[in-house]
């Protein structure tokens, strides 16, 4: 198998011809929730031709601008188990695809709980920079061209999770340092993608809720963070797409989390497709119809 390892450097990112703005997600030192003693080494791994990152700790955000923008911005959560991001069809891909319906995209290249001493608190990791770059995005609406209210989180598998729980865990900001920007974390919308929803026994993956919590997380930690109980009035409209054939994330993790929808009153729009099994990105090849069509036609119906 081929493996090429590479260090990212500098501000600019090139991914095939076109380079792209790279911001860090945290202009000071140190980093919130990073150990005193963390590594300091992002390495790239390129498997056959699939990017895979793992080993962040410098978390940023990849900047994609489309010819036309129409004012919504879009924040992508890559997947990868909570153990690497799946940065090209689950990131820089989507960006680009959305870039077409006039989304001024943002791949998240997040900090992961897997990563040896390099948190204080593991559990909170992710979480810090998905809230972080809501607020960087939002703060800095009139620079990129979008409007502070149309701001969304986009996540593939457990990086759906990690969007899912910016979604439902936004009036507890998590992470506490001197000069923290007071700008609202709560995005608003949704769009998950084979999502990682619960931790519930019978529905969790169980690797990305190991990688995430541990081995021997307490019931209530499981509850918190099982975020189809998280839903109230307050969550984001949610666009949902799931394989009914997951065999690594259980369909009902989406149907679940649109229930919830259903119960407080959100918007949220579910589309199950009878196969494609798991982590399918934007191209599920068991089907002509093209899921980013059916987003595009709902980021219309609901204002975005």
């Amino acid at each position: 198998m081929k493996k090429t390892a590479l260090v990212l450097l500098g501000s600019m990112l090139t991914l095939g011809t076109q380079a792209q703005q790279v911001i860090p997600l945290y202009d000071f030192q140190p980093i919130p929730n990073q150990a005193p003693n963390a590594p300091t080494t992002d390495e790239i791994a390129e498997n056959d031709g699939i990017l895979r990152i793992r080993n962040v700790t410098k978390p940023t955000l990849t900047v994609y601008k489309p010819a036309k923008p129409n004012g919504t911005a879009i924040i992508i959560c890559p997947g990868g188990g909570y153990y690497i991001l799946a940065a090209g069809h689950e990131g820089s891909d989507v960006a680009k695809t959305l870039n077409d319906f006039g989304v001024t995209t943002f791949v998240l290249k997040y900090r992961l709980p897997t990563t040896e001493n390099l948190f204080m608190d593991k559990e909170t990791g992710p979480l810090t920079d998905a809230q972080q770059a809501i607020r960087l995005v939002r703060s800095r609406a009139v620079e990129f061209g979008i409007r502070p209210d149309k701001i969304g989180v986009m996540g593939f598998s457990a990086g759906g999770h990690l969007a899912s729980t910016a979604g439902t865990h936004f009036e507890h900001p998590v992470g506490n340092w001197p000069g923290r920007s007071t700008v609202s974390v709560r995005p608003d919308f949704l769009v998950l993608l084979y999502p990682v929803i619960s931790f519930a026994p019978g529905l969790a993956h169980g690797g990305s809720r190991d990688a995430l919590l541990g081995k021997n997380a307490s019931p209530e930690k499981i509850d918190l963070y099982s975020n189809e109980k998280q839903v109230t009035k307050q969550t984001p409209p949610a666009f949902l797409v799931h394989a009914a054939d997951d065999g690594g994330v259980p369909v009902e993790n989406s149907v679940e989390f649109f229930l919830a929808c259903k119960r407080n009153g959100v918007p949220a729009e579910l589309h199950i497709y009878p196969k494609g099994g798991h982590g399918f990105g934007m191209n599920n090849p068991t089907t002509p119809d093209k899921w980013t069509e059916r987003l595009k036609n709902w980021l219309t119906s609901i204002g975005m």
